[in-house]
């Protein structure tokens, strides 16, 4: 297994991983570890869309409609 150090960590955000990690019953470290693999492993919206438009042949070739209508300014009043 690796290691990593993380250096400059904020105060606070250290004193809220130890709370967390205190809520879920576990060390600091094990909060720290659960909390990056599923970092490093949540899929990437813009890439999965990417892959699902090449899956499905690219977007190369999808017509543009032409707008005809007008913006119209938005009144806060």
């Amino acid at each position: 297994m690796s290691s990593i150090i993380v250096r400059g960590l904020d105060e606070s955000v250290k004193q809220e991983l130890a709370t967390q990690a205190k809520e879920h019953g576990r060390s600091m470290e094990a909060e720290v570890r659960d909390i990056l693999t599923k970092a490093a492993r949540r899929p990437h919206i813009g890439l999965a869309l990417m892959h699902a438009a090449q899956d499905a042949g690219g977007v190369d070739d999808l017509p543009i409609p032409e707008r005809s209508d007008v913006a119209r300014a938005v009144d806060f009043e």
